[in-house]
């Protein structure tokens, strides 16, 4: 398995941007110096988050979502367990 963090990873099976051997792994996220879990999708060189909007979903039942932009910092799970 490559160590390389993509520069944009989202959750969503039907995105062009998903990585279901890169999610299992683990990926933690910081946004503007806060540890966020509930992330959607990132994208490190634009500096944005996509989070989840609370429980409200549209007609398709996919979770509605609001876009931050900030600094973003990701890295891989199971390496920080490694260290430790």
């Amino acid at each position: 398995m490559t160590d390389t963090l993509p520069d944009r990873l989202s959750i969503n099976p039907k995105s062009p941007f998903y990585d279901e051997a890169l999610l299992l792994r683990g990926i933690g996220v910081r946004f503007k110096g806060t540890e966020k879990t509930n992330v959607e999708e990132y994208c490190i060189s634009e500096g944005w988050i996509r989070v989840s909007a609370g429980k409200a979903v549209d007609r398709k039942g996919n979770p509605l979502t609001m876009l931050l932009k900030g600094p973003v910092e990701v890295w891989i799970k199971d390496d920080q367990a490694d260290e430790a």
